[in-house]
């Protein structure tokens, strides 16, 4: 892509900066994050419903790189803690105390990595994303066992998302092979 103010994106005129492209690259994830948390589905027996969240998580790291991913994920949190009503149930400050509260803030460590492996081939893509999605386990886990037990937060914050978190791991891969690099020319990175 040219180096100019004014490029060409998929005939259409782009008129946008590097950072203002960054930018609504940021802003974006950090709303799909939070769309991702609105399509909650609380499970039996645990205190952690299934969302999306971790899906968009994986994708910002991988879309947008490691940098931009987590801060799409800071500004995420911080949209919380402000008090927006961008988590399952709610925000605020008090909202990371709860028992999600270690999944939500290992959030932009789990972008950071899941970018590491971004556009440098499917075997290291796949490994960025499985550390990504195991950062968010052992927040998650961390939190968890300082309420209960090792073996129950296993059983509360794993076991029943396992599955389900390791397709969405499948779809990240997928969705960032298609995108990824046309992302790049678009972030210029």
């Amino acid at each position: 892509m040219m180096n100019t103010q004014r490029e060409t994106l998929v005939g259409t005129r782009l008129i946008a900066s590097k950072p203002l492209r960054r930018a609504i690259g940021v802003v974006a994830f950090a709303a799909a994050t939070a769309f991702g948390a609105k399509v909650a589905i609380p499970l039996p027996g645990t205190p952690v419903p299934f969302t999306l969240q971790p899906l968009f998580v994986l994708l910002a790291g991988a879309v947008l790189g490691s940098r931009l991913g987590a801060r799409s994920q800071m500004l995420y949190l911080l949209a919380g803690i402000a008090g927006l009503p961008v988590f399952a149930a709610g925000g605020g400050a008090a909202y990371l105390l709860g028992p999600t509260g270690g999944y939500l803030m290992a959030y932009p460590a789990a972008a950071w990595l899941a970018g590491l492996g971004a556009r440098r081939g499917t075997g290291r893509a796949l490994t960025g994303l499985l550390l990504a999605l195991a950062a968010i386990y052992a927040g998650g886990l961390i939190w968890l066992a300082v309420v209960g037990s090792v073996t129950a937060a296993v059983a509360l914050g794993v076991a029943p998302f396992l599955l389900a978190d390791l397709v969405k791991v499948g779809i990240a891969l997928a969705v960032s092979r298609r995108v990824g690099r046309r992302a790049g020319e678009i972030l210029d990175r």
